[in-house]
């Protein structure tokens, strides 16, 4: 059966109270990983697993703990690259969804960012996060869940 994890170190707000009402709507089992408390809601449904700070404490046990057919709603690319690998599932907080089709370029366009950031250039970064994000992160969780998930 598929569990949810979510690396929660930068999980919106906006996308907490959509998030929980698919957990309770489907019943899925979730995992909240995170170097600090988050709360996404009250549910016997959610664990929260606190990790020790490191910039890949929460990618590392969520790696670590995600099986094959898992869905891991993510931001982070290297992580979303790894899970992939297993043959997880991976969605971001504006609704890309992660694919072995997609996932390589997204990771060579974030290292050539880094790049071009270590060499001093000055970068715009992400536009900030709205409810237009909020939507399409809604819409494609949904659409993920009616075709993958089975109770």
């Amino acid at each position: 059966m598929m569990k949810l994890f979510v690396d929660g170190d930068a999980f919106p707000n906006l996308l907490k109270p959509i998030l929980f009402k698919q957990i309770e709507r489907l019943k899925i089992k979730t995992v909240v990983v995170a170097n600090k408390k988050i709360n996404i809601g009250k549910s016997d449904l959610i664990e929260y697993l606190i990790v020790e700070q490191g910039a890949d404490e929460a990618d590392n046990h969520i790696i670590e703990l995600a099986n094959e057919g898992d869905l891991i709603i993510t931001a982070d690319i290297p992580l979303a690259d790894k899970i992939i690998s297993k043959k997880a599932h991976a969605i971001d907080h504006r609704g890309e969804l992660y694919s072995i089709d997609n996932i390589k370029q997204y990771l060579a366009m974030r290292n050539l960012m880094e790049k071009i950031r270590e060499s001093g250039e000055i970068t715009k970064g992400p536009k900030p996060f709205d409810k237009k994000d909020a939507e399409s992160f809604a819409n494609q969780l949904n659409a993920f869940l009616t075709k993958n998930y089975k109770k």
